[in-house]
């Protein structure tokens, strides 16, 4: 309900928000940057309140979507998501995406390029398994296609598979580590024949190596 602004305090864990008293009693809160446009003695109406706590619904949403982006970029869905899950409404949920979007924070042919780069420099991986993850990311399947259009899949395939055989060959003589690279090449999503082909190539490597 509407009524008049009797106390504006810094919270005690949080200098930077400010809780705002309306006839006495703690009406809600609000970011300290917000408060300062308000004072002891103003009145509100319902609908004041009513947009200035969904205009700190958003900030806080913001501020939390800024700290869930600092671990690594995130797809547009994954922020959705995030949002959901901590109990925030549709409409905070849209502005937020469409704030981060704006300041490009928030893009999802980047963060598409990047999860493939990630992947292909620490633990490269067939296009299969690449298109899953970032399907299961909600990453739409045009962009997804943009992403991968220059990905050179059978590079991919030879440094995972060779860098493999290099430490199983210590424990495994030559044609024991066929069906063991075909093995890991297939659970990194690459298809059975550039599994093959590029096991076959490594396998003559390390013959003419011995």
């Amino acid at each position: 309900m509407g009524g008049r602004i009797t106390a504006l305090k810094i919270q005690k864990r949080n200098t930077e928000r400010v809780n705002v008293y309306i006839d006495d009693r703690f009406a809600f809160g609000l970011a300290a940057i917000e408060a300062i446009h308000l004072k002891v003695g103003q009145e509100l109406s319902d609908a004041e309140i009513a947009r200035l706590k969904q205009k700190d619904q958003v900030q806080v949403a913001y501020e939390r979507s800024l700290k869930f982006l600092s671990y690594r970029p995130r797809a547009v869905a994954e922020i959705q998501r995030y949002l959901a899950e901590k109990g925030f409404d549709e409409p905070t949920n849209k502005e937020v995406v469409a704030r981060l979007s704006q300041s490009g924070l928030l893009d999802d042919d980047v963060f598409a390029r990047y999860w493939i780069e990630n992947r292909d420099t620490f633990k490269p991986r067939g296009r299969r398994a690449l298109r899953y993850e970032l399907r299961q990311k909600g990453v739409p399947g045009l962009v997804i296609d943009r992403a991968l259009t220059d990905y050179d899949e059978g590079d991919a395939a030879h440094r995972a598979a060779f860098a493999r055989a290099q430490k199983l060959a210590r424990h495994n003589d030559i044609d024991a580590l066929r069906p063991k690279l075909l093995a890991f090449l297939s659970r990194r999503g690459f298809s059975f024949h550039m599994a093959r082909d590029t096991v076959e190539s490594i396998l003559d490597e390390l013959t003419q190596e011995q």
